[in-house]
């Protein structure tokens, strides 16, 4: 982790002057292109789409977006790297591969920190999600501008119902490379498989991994009920996928193209809440007459969530800020301190 963010910072400075003589030739493009992880469908998606629609009306036309589905330029981390060195725009992708970058993002995937959508808004749109953006900037020379709410992951896999976690034993479960949701499956028993998002559908077709874990729209979008039967209705992870611009492409934009683009992030997020409101019922109902079949995890999945909070969290309290950190954020949401 440290080593990713040396060389974020030593190819930032090694780069400056190409970074700036892209940006500066971009600030004069009238299209500006979007990286997005997920297809057609997603939430990604839906916020991208809102994004441009926004964005496009508050600059009257003079710009507008394009945006390139299915990790077509990258794979989600890759997008980071190219955007920190002003080679690329825009980026929309999973919170956790922003983590390896700016490490104190990291609070937003520990597990069961986040437990409702209530939860997910009051972390990125209040005062910790300001602290988040700020860090973010330093540590990786990107600026998230926008928010998109996927909700929570749910465990899917091909072999066998999973109430327990006994019942996840001999499963091989694919993760993103994120040392905090790697170390949350290892305190449930098994040793996940880290695998780029843009080989996981491969993966699960061909029995290299048995099971992922995404929220029910994820899995919709990206067609997994084609290669997965069984889904375990676990929420240790509220799926929050941030919209992000690269530092120097935004600077060197005009103060008008900076609050468009301020402006349509935040109406893009505020509709991106809207939308998993309006959405998951509905594709959870369309998954399981798919015939999909959805077992609730035994005790209220008190067991899971013992093992992942009292083995996870104690291991990332340095890295996240501090105990005390990590209090503030807790009473910030109205729950009980560590």
């Amino acid at each position: 982790m440290l080593f990713k963010q040396r060389f974020i910072k030593s190819m930032s400075f090694a780069l400056c002057a190409g970074a700036i003589a892209a940006a500066s030739s971009m600030a004069q493009a009238n299209t500006f292109r979007i990286a997005v992880g997920d297809g057609a469908g997603g939430t990604q998606h839906e916020l991208g789409l809102k994004f441009s629609e926004e964005f496009k009306t508050r600059t009257d036309g003079k710009h507008d977006t394009k945006m390139f589905l299915n990790g077509q330029l990258g794979d989600e981390q890759a997008t980071i790297n190219d955007a920190s060195m002003g080679l690329l725009d825009f980026s929309i992708l999973a919170i956790n591969n922003v983590t390896p970058f700016s490490p104190s993002v990291g609070v937003l995937t520990l597990p069961y920190m986040v437990q409702s959508l209530d939860d997910a808004v009051e972390l990125t749109q209040g005062e910790v999600g300001q602290e988040l953006v700020e860090n973010t900037i330093r540590d990786a020379g990107v600026r998230i501008v926008g928010w998109a709410y996927s909700g929570f992951r749910v465990l899917t896999n091909s072999k066998k119902p999973v109430q327990t976690l006994a019942d996840l034993e001999g499963l091989k479960v694919r993760v993103p490379s994120n040392e905090i949701m790697i170390d949350t499956y290892r305190a449930w028993g098994i040793n996940p498989t880290p695998m780029a998002w843009s080989e996981t559908f491969t993966g699960l077709q061909l029995g290299v991994v048995d099971g992922q874990d995404n929220p029910y729209i994820t899995v919709s979008a990206m067609k997994f009920d084609e290669v997965q039967k069984y889904i375990t209705n676990i929420r240790y992870l509220f799926s929050i996928e941030p919209l992000i611009v690269s530092e120097a492409v935004f600077q060197s934009q005009p103060d008008d193209v900076q609050k468009a683009i301020l402006e349509a992030g935040q109406a893009a997020t505020a509709h991106s809440a809207k939308w998993l409101v309006e959405q998951e019922d509905k594709i959870k109902a369309e998954l399981t007459a798919g015939g999909m079949e959805i077992t609730e995890p035994a005790n209220g999945e008190k067991e899971w969530m013992e093992k992942a909070v009292n083995q996870v969290w104690p291991k990332y309290y340095e890295q996240l800020g501090g105990k005390d950190k990590l209090n503030s954020i807790l009473q910030s949401l109205g729950r009980d301190t560590i």
